[in-house]
């Protein structure tokens, strides 16, 4: 079982991103902080929903797997998320929902347990 990560340093790196997610003109935070948010938000859904049946890619920054059910073990795993580091945020922050970022072409969700990871988002609150 993945360790859950520290509440307040969660908090701590999204909010280093905070006006970024929230205003499309602000300036893009450094990769430092960046790889931080991603990092503790991916580790939070991983820790939150135990298992290896999906892979979720925010590249370049984390690749986590979650969700119960059979894993894979070499090649490319049958469920698959993808999605850029800000959109993952706003889902992850609950700044943009699954149905949303599926419609509008920002995640790339394959196989049949793919949707899956949407019952886990948020992992943060805003505010």
């Amino acid at each position: 079982m993945s360790r859950v990560p520290d509440a307040a340093e969660v908090r701590a790196a999204v909010a280093a991103v905070t006006s970024w997610l929230d205003d499309d003109e602000a300036p893009t935070p450094g990769r430092s902080a960046l790889a931080g948010a991603v990092r503790a938000t991916t580790g939070v859904l991983s820790a939150e929903l135990p298992g290896r049946a999906v892979e979720v890619r925010v590249p370049p920054f984390a690749a986590v797997q979650c969700i119960e059910g059979p894993r894979h073990t070499r090649g490319t795993p049958p469920n698959v998320v993808e999605t850029d580091p800000r959109t993952w945020l706003r889902l992850a922050t609950g700044r943009m929902s699954w149905e949303s970022a599926i419609a509008g072409g920002r995640v790339r969700a394959s196989g049949t347990r793919a949707a899956e990871v949407a019952s886990g988002l948020p992992v943060v609150r805003p505010g």
